[in-house]
């Protein structure tokens, strides 16, 4: 038996990004287990959840905790979790903020077995068939977890202590945040770690210049100037809504800022923020004497090229909005 503290991992509704993030910490993972001791972790462990419900309420030190709650299995474990841990740390976009998993909140459930097993060109169904949640077989009875109406954030289900966002965070950024973790005085309860309080525009090299932008571009339709805003030349870059602390990495590969890190600082909703930011340097010309229907006209021809507004705009960050990603 080991006297280390408890360290586990769980992934919920996630791509599981996060998981390789955290060994993209490289060597220092090798610290970390010196530190701790790896109890649950399924990417890596041949960890059993009888192991966890086991344990002692608050038995395990730190949970890091990534993947949105979309189905009861991952609103169980998330309950699990947390009475078994001292400290809930909310890793990653989904588990912060919703991430892409919570886009299903703008259909409903069976909208989505509808068009994925009815409806798909991809799909060869003439019964129309849909997932059971129970199923006999011959050595007993199959489960599927019921999909919840709503996909949730972490905090919407569980108290959380800390918030490490990004998609997935990163490496540099995971291991400050076990540093902050792990100190003698650790952050106060409900902190952001491994982010900062401003905006990745602040970390962004790229010149800004005008504020007067005519279109809205798809970055397939030009090559962008890589050396001035995005924003500025048509592009929904993200950045100057989102928070710091990724180093602007993907304006400085040419691409825009897609919201990964969360809202920033100064404000809570940030597809509300951005369209507010985008309506600020769009220029439609001389209103005078135009009507309301030929603003509108024109206010539709200079945004065509946002052809899915809710995915640019919430894409990583619907569950946690106002609209909360509900189509009303």
């Amino acid at each position: 038996m080991t006297s280390k503290p408890k360290l586990s991992m769980y992934w919920a509704s996630s791509c599981g990004g996060c998981e390789i993030a955290l060994l993209g910490i490289h060597e220092r993972i090798l610290g970390v287990d010196r530190a701790f001791e790896f109890f649950f972790c399924p990417c890596v462990l041949d960890g059993k959840v009888k192991d966890v419900e086991a344990l002692p309420d608050g038995d395990i030190a730190i949970t890091f905790f990534n993947g949105a709650i979309r189905n009861r299995d991952n609103q169980r474990m998330a309950e699990l979790l947390r009475r078994k841990s001292r400290v809930l740390v909310a890793f990653g976009a989904c588990a912060c903020h919703g991430g892409i998993p919570a886009l299903a909140n703008f259909n409903s459930v069976g909208e989505h077995l509808q068009t994925n097993y009815q409806e798909s060109p991809a799909v060869v169904n003439p019964d129309g068939v849909l997932p059971r949640l129970q199923t006999e077989v011959a050595e007993g009875e199959l489960e599927l977890p019921e999909l919840l109406e709503r996909t949730r954030t972490l905090d919407q289900v569980v108290a959380v202590d800390y918030y490490l966002p990004g998609c997935p965070p990163e490496p540099e950024r995971i291991w400050e945040a076990i540093g902050c973790l792990t100190a003698a005085t650790p952050p106060p309860k409900g902190a952001i770690l491994g982010a900062g309080r401003s905006s990745v525009c602040n970390e962004c090299a790229r010149r800004k210049e005008t504020k007067d932008v005519a279109q809205v571009r798809r970055t397939f339709e030009f090559c962008p100037d890589e050396d001035v805003c995005l924003l500025e030349q048509g592009i929904a870059c993200l950045g100057v809504v989102t928070r710091d602390g990724c180093r602007a990495l993907c304006p400085a590969a040419n691409m825009p800022c897609t919201g990964c890190y969360g809202p920033a600082e100064a404000g809570a909703d940030q597809g509300a923020r951005m369209v507010a930011a985008l309506a600020s340097v769009l220029d439609l010309g001389d209103y005078a004497g135009v009507s309301e229907r030929r603003v509108a006209e024109k206010t539709a021809d200079a945004t065509a090229g946002l052809v899915d507004p809710a995915g640019t705009f919430y894409k990583y960050s619907s569950a946690a909005s106002a609209l909360r990603g509900r189509r009303q």
